[in-house]
C-alpha cells in the first residue's frame, strides 16, 4: 500500500521588530523552538531597530534558520519603554499598522495558508502555531498576561468589546461597580482554564487564515472610529465582515513587557518544556570574533498523542499515570465521561504545559462503549495526530518505555505496535491463572494514523476495542515493553467492576462469565512484578 503524505500548511510568521537586544534574543530563540508538524514556516521581519546589535541578531537568525525575509524600515522613530509602561503615539501606531499590512499582502501574494503576527517581546510555547492552526478558526490569538501597571494584577491581551472592556454588558444594561467587578472576575477566571473562547478583541500573538485575508481584514484606520490602537480597528473590521475572533488558552505565551520580566523567561521556558541544545558558542551576534549561532533544537518529525477516557478517577491512579505519561507525550486528548469529582482538574494540573483537547460529556456513554470509543477516535483525529497512544486512566508502561518510545515511532515500517498488559492485584503483584492471562497476549495500544486508510469498527455495545477493528491490515509488530494495569489492584475497585459487568452484561454476551465470577476469588495466584 502506498501512503501519501499530507500536504503541509504554510504559515508566514511576521513581526515588526523595534526591540532591545536582551529581549530580542529570547524572542528569536522562542521562534526557533516552535514545532511545526504538518506545517511549513516562512519568516518576515521588518527591522525597525535603532541598535545595530538588534539588527545583527535578526541577520544571524536569517542565516541559521532559512526562509527568512528581512526588510529594513529606514525609519528612526523613538519608542520609549521603561519599567512603568510603553509610550505610544499616533505616528508609531499607524507605522506599525502599515508594517502589518505589508505582511498581510506578502502572505497573500506568496499563497501562504496563514499569517501569524507576533510582537517581538512575546515568548511562545513550542506548540503555539500548531495549536492555533488545529483550532480551525480564521482569526485566533494565543493568550498572554501582562501587568499593564507596576504591581497591578496581570490582565489578558484580549477583551470582550469596545477598547478594552472585560465584562459582558447588554446594550442599555446598567451595571454598578460591584456587578462589573463580578463579571470581570468571571471573564478572567474563564481565560485561566484551558479552552477556546470567542472574544471581541485580540492582538500581538494572532493567527490569520488565508480566508480572512482574502475577505479583507487589515490594519487600516477606520475613519469614523476613534478607538486607539491598530489592533482595535483590525478587530472591528473583522467583526463587520462576519469573521469571529477567538482566543486559545491551552499554551499561554509570556510577555516581556518590562526588562525586569526577563527574570521570568527561564521559568517560562522550563514550564513549556523547551529542550535546548547549545552550539559551540552562546548566541552573541557579532560581539566577538567567534563563530556565532542561535541556540538550536532538533526539529522533531513525529508527535505522540495520548488519548484517554476518564470518569471519576480523582481518587484512583490518574495523577500517578499522567505524571508518567507527560515524560514522553506531545499532546493529549481526554474524554471526561460524566465525572462528578475532581478528575478534570487533575488532568489539567498533571499535564500543565502540554496541549490538551478536553471534552466533557454531561451524560456518560459507557453503557454503549462503541459510541464512546468512536467519539474518542473522532476527537483525537481533530488534533491531526501522527501516532496515537490509547491508554486507560489506570494503565502505565514500565519505566523504560519513556526512553524507547521515540525509536518506535521513528520506524517507518510499522503502523501498529502491540504490547502485553499485566493485571495487577495489588501494587507489586499481578494475577495469573486460567481466567487472568491477558499478559500472554499482545494487543494494540500504539498506532500511526493513516489518513488514506479506511478504518472500520467492531459494532458491539461492549468490548468493541479501543481502536477500529481492521487496524491489523496495516503493518504491525509485537514489542516486549510491558503495560501495567492497576484497575484491579484494590478490593473495592474489583467489587465495583464486578457489579458493573453484572449490570451492563448480565448474560456475559460480550465477555466471559467464568472470568466475571472469578473477580471476587479470595486466593488468586499472584506473581511478583520485576521491573526490567
Amino acid at each position: 500500500m502506498t501512503v501519501k503524505n499530507k500536504p503541509k500548511k504554510r504559515v508566514l510568521i511576521g513581526s515588526p521588530v523595534h526591540q532591545k537586544p536582551a529581549v530580542l534574543r529570547e524572542f528569536l530563540i522562542s521562534l526557533q523552538n516552535l514545532r511545526h508538524h504538518h506545517l511549513e514556516f516562512g519568516y518576515f521581519f521588518i527591522d525597525d531597530n535603532l541598535e545595530e546589535l538588534a539588527s545583527a541578531m535578526l541577520r544571524d537568525f536569517a542565516k541559521h534558520v532559512g526562509n527568512v525575509t528581512l526588510e529594513t524600515s529606514r525609519q528612526e522613530d523613538m519608542y520609549v519603554r521603561n519599567e512603568v509602561t510603553h509610550h505610544w503615539n499616533e505616528d508609531l501606531i499607524w507605522k506599525v499598522a502599515e508594517f502589518k499590512n505589508v505582511m498581510l499582502r506578502r502572505a497573500l501574494n506568496e499563497k501562504y495558508d496563514y499569517l501569524f503576527l507576533v510582537d517581538s517581546d512575546v515568548l511562545l510555547h513550542p506548540r503555539t502555531v500548531e495549536q492555533l492552526v488545529s483550532s480551525g478558526k480564521d482569526i485566533v490569538s494565543e493568550i498572554f498576561w501582562t501587568s499593564w501597571q507596576p504591581n497591578a494584577a496581570p490582565l489578558p491581551q484580549v477583551w470582550l468589546c469596545d477598547e478594552y472592556t472585560l465584562w459582558k454588558q447588554q446594550r442599555g444594561e446598567e451595571l454598578d461597580k460591584e456587578e462589573i467587578a463580578h463579571r470581570t472576575a468571571q471573564f478572567i477566571a474563564m481565560l485561566k482554564l484551558p479552552g477556546l473562547y470567542e472574544v471581541g478583541g485580540l492582538g500581538a500573538c494572532t493567527l490569520i487564515s488565508r480566508y480572512a485575508m482574502l475577505a479583507g481584514v487589515n490594519f487600516e484606520p477606520i475613519k469614523n472610529l476613534s478607538f486607539w490602537g491598530e489592533d482595535r480597528h483590525f478587530c472591528v473590521r473583522a467583526a463587520a465582515i462576519g469573521i469571529p475572533l477567538y482566543v486559545d488558552t491551552y499554551v499561554p505565551a509570556y510577555h516581556i513587557y518590562r526588562e525586569s520580566d526577563l527574570d521570568g523567561a527561564e521559568r517560562f521556558n522550563q514550564m513549556s518544556r523547551v529542550e535546548i541544545t547549545t552550539l559551540e558558542t552562546e548566541f552573541i551576534p557579532h560581539c566577538t570574533d567567534k563563530e556565532t549561532g542561535l541556540l538550536a533544537t532538533e526539529a522533531q518529525d513525529t508527535k505522540l498523542t495520548l488519548t484517554m477516557v476518564v470518569k471519576n478517577e480523582g481518587n484512583r491512579y490518574l495523577k500517578r499515570v499522567l505524571m508518567e505519561h507527560r515524560k514522553y507525550i506531545d499532546e493529549a486528548v481526554i474524554i471526561d465521561d460524566g465525572s462528578t469529582d475532581h478528575t478534570v482538574s487533575i488532568c489539567l494540573e498533571a499535564l500543565q504545559g502540554i496541549p490538551i483537547r478536553l471534552i466533557k460529556n454531561k451524560t456518560s456513554k459507557f453503557n454503549n462503549e462503541i459510541d464512546l470509543r468512536k467519539q474518542q477516535w473522532e476527537e483525537t483525529l481533530q488534533t491531526n495526530p501522527d501516532w496515537i497512544l490509547n491508554l486507560d486512566a489506570d494503565e502505565m508502561f514500565e519505566i523504560r518505555f519513556a526512553t524507547e518510545v521515540e525509536n518506535l515511532i521513528r520506524d517507518t515500517d510499522v503502523d501498529v505496535y502491540c504490547f502485553r498488559l499485566y493485571d495487577f492485584w495489588n501494587d507489586t503483584q499481578y494475577r495469573e491463572d486460567q481466567y487472568w492471562r491477558s499478559h500472554l497476549t499482545y494487543r494494540p495500544f500504539l498506532i500511526r494514523y493513516r489518513e488514506d486508510f479506511k478504518y472500520k469498527w467492531k459494532e458491539t455495545p461492549q468490548h468493541c476495542g479501543r481502536f477500529p477493528d481492521n487496524i491489523f491490515e496495516l503493518p504491525h509488530r509485537l514489542n516486549d515493553l510491558r503495560l501495567k494495569h492497576f484497575g484491579w489492584a484494590k478490593p473495592e475497585h474489583r467489587l465495583d467492576k464486578y457489579r458493573r459487568y453484572l449490570l451492563l452484561d448480565p448474560d456475559a454476551k460480550y465477555g466471559w462469565k467464568e472470568q466475571y465470577q472469578s473477580i471476587l476469588d479470595e486466593t488468586p495466584n499472584l506473581i511478583p512484578w520485576v521491573e526490567s
